[in-house]
């Protein structure tokens, strides 16, 4: 074996079958010191470990500093820990995960989505072994805190990782290896923590990660039944607006949907999209082509905080007081982390379709190359299906030949799709 050469395979495996972990050991021990003393980087470095050591060293994490990080405890983590959405599927996760846990070595850790462990459960041994580097219940394990750590930094690129031995950015975390992954909200894709499994070399083999994956996706899935019966048990307390498709826009709050006006629909997402604020003037060049006087924008900012509250809204600039969800923003998260399938699932219609304000159309566009960016670079043929399908992508030349590139050439469906392509052909004169 070569070892986990930068740029080769996945990069979110620390351990490859058959790996030597003694050598392998020996390399990042050494890729490491050359990295914090000669601040020289070593190819035997993975890309998503390196990019994690730049990080690290940026924020002035120190590799042999002492931690002086802010600890809760007592009853404040209790009160904590009890109204956070991560105690909804603790009891999955240790149904998965913990039980078996007992006299393994192994920790079982779940966080928030800053990187505060919230529990740490498993062998007893290894826990009071943990204590010493402060790997514990209320301590902050966030890169910015601790540097390269498989929770911190699975947070820090959401996306499953691997941390293996010196791999850590910290000298005291270098006899352990662990894999973690981000828990995400069911329906806004934000992150609400993390899984993590924390132990010897054997941590950090595919198996372990496979495992991490598949205890998320129960635990989301858990979250997804819990929020159909209890919205408001995630923590949901932003509105949330809705500008997909054709229906009716609106806001959205545990009271209760609010319809809107297309108007207010606009203004509410041109705000979101520019949380600096927009003077009576910019905005009103988003609005309209020719321009809207300043009279008008008052009437309609007016109009605006009697639907939505006038709490929520703020002059000289106009500007959002407070977070403002919304479908369009579910949809950037999900492509930020890759989850295109998520992002097609959440993408029911183009964004206000009859619209025809500039800063709308501008946004409308965005969301739409972006979907499509994602679906050509993933190559998905069920999801090119899905796309080409939809009426996003029914005309969408390039997704159609994407998509027939994925097929058999011999088959029936390769034919139909030729035959569409050809039909577009015709009927867009390409």
């Amino acid at each position: 074996m070569t070892g986990n050469i930068r740029g080769q395979g996945n990069p979110w495996v620390a351990v490859r079958p058959g790996e030597d972990l003694d050598v392998l050991a020996r390399r990042m021990t050494t890729a490491h010191r050359s990295f914090v003393e000669d601040r020289s980087p070593s190819d035997s470095v993975r890309s998503v470990v390196l990019d994690s050591w730049l990080r690290s060293r940026t924020q002035g994490v120190d590799p042999d500093g002492r931690d002086d990080s802010v600890v809760l405890s007592g009853a404040e983590l209790d009160r904590y820990r009890d109204g956070h959405p991560m105690s909804i599927i603790r009891p999955v996760i240790r149904k998965l995960l913990v039980e078996d846990a007992a006299d393994t070595g192994l920790l079982v850790a779940i966080s928030d989505a800053e990187g505060r462990l919230l529990w740490v459960e498993g062998d007893s041994a290894a826990k009071d072994r943990a204590s010493s580097m402060s790997f514990a219940e209320g301590v902050d394990w966030s890169e910015e805190s601790k540097g390269t750590n498989a929770p911190g930094t699975a947070l820090a690129v959401d996306h499953c990782v691997q941390i293996f031995a010196a791999e850590h950015f910290s000298r005291s975390v270098h006899e352990w290896s662990c894999s973690a992954a981000p828990v995400h909200h069911p329906t806004s894709g934000r992150i609400l923590g993390a899984i993590d499994i924390t132990g010897g070399p054997r941590v950090a083999v595919p198996e372990v990660l496979s495992l991490i994956r598949a205890t998320v996706a129960a635990a989301e899935s858990e979250l997804r039944v819990h929020l159909m019966n209890s919205p408001k048990s995630l923590g949901d307390t932003a509105p949330r607006l809705e500008v997909l498709g054709s229906g009716k826009p609106g806001v959205v709050r545990s009271s209760g949907r609010v319809s809107l006006s297309q108007r207010h629909a606009e203004i509410l997402l041109l705000l979101a999209d520019h949380p600096e604020g927009l003077s009576s003037d910019h905005l009103a060049v988003l609005l309209d082509e020719h321009e809207l006087d300043s009279v008008t924008i008052r009437a309609e900012m007016s109009r605006l905080r009697k639907a939505f509250g006038s709490a929520g809204l703020a002059s000289r600039p106009y500007r959002l007081v407070g977070e403002l969800n919304s479908d369009v923003g579910d949809i950037r998260r999900a492509l930020d982390r890759g989850d295109v399938e998520a992002a097609l699932r959440i993408y029911t219609g183009p964004v206000l379709p009859g619209s025809s304000a500039p800063g709308i159309e501008e946004i409308r566009e965005e969301l739409r190359s972006r979907v499509q960016a994602a679906l050509l670079r993933v190559g998905d043929p069920v999801l090119l299906a899905q796309w080409t399908s939809s009426i996003h992508g029914r005309t969408d030349v390039i997704a159609w030949e994407a998509y027939r590139a994925t097929l058999s050439s011999d088959s029936a469906l390769y034919d139909q799709v030729s035959a569409r392509l050809n039909h577009l052909d015709r009927q867009l004169g390409v």
